[in-house]
């Protein structure tokens, strides 16, 4: 059985505005790869290292899965919306 793959993320909106076109974009890629959204946004707090406004953590069935998530052509064209609207430190991480 392969280990669980995650997305972490610390999101800082730049523009409140238009990122709900982030996340109508990427619901695509995350149904397409079954994502499962652990911690989204809520409440919060960075006790070491630079803060963000909101928390992600998106579980995925593989670590593989989980990159291809990334790669694959639906999350990259809600990726360029992203970076539009919010700066984030991000990783692909495999679970123990």
């Amino acid at each position: 059985m392969s280990k669980k793959g995650y997305w972490m993320g610390m999101v800082d909106i730049t523009d409140a505005e238009g990122y709900p076109q982030y996340i109508a974009a990427n619901a695509a890629a995350f149904a397409k790869y079954d994502a499962k959204f652990l911690v989204r946004g809520g409440q919060g707090e960075v006790f070491e290292g630079p803060a963000a406004s909101r928390l992600v953590v998106i579980e995925f069935d593989s670590y593989q899965k989980a990159l291809d998530c990334y790669h694959s052509p639906e999350y990259q064209a809600a990726l360029a919306l992203r970076q539009k609207f919010a700066k984030v430190h991000f990783a692909v991480v495999e679970g123990v």
